[in-house]
């Protein structure tokens, strides 16, 4: 298993300034012909390249836990309407 970092970044929609929030996830790549669990992607794509094994493509099996984040509440006033009052 390994952890995919969130993060929160913010841009401007119609110019009101909003949170793009990503969430971190829990991801496990596994062999599901041999059990064994790969602790990254490029692992999981090195073991596919490697002509020394028979692990194909169809093998690796993906299972995503995504831990939400805290949102701000709806209706939450964006900088540009704090500047007005």
């Amino acid at each position: 298993m390994f952890i995919e970092e969130g993060e929160v970044a913010y841009t401007y929609i119609n110019g009101k300034k909003v949170p793009v929030v990503k969430c971190e996830t829990e991801v496990v790549l596994r062999n599901k012909e041999t059990g064994y669990e790969y602790g990254s992607d490029k692992e999981a794509e090195d073991d596919i390249a490697n002509p020394n094994t028979d692990t194909q493509k169809e093998h690796v099996v993906r299972s995503v836990k995504v831990k939400v984040a805290a949102m701000p509440p709806l209706g939450a006033a964006s900088d540009e309407d704090k500047d007005k009052k």
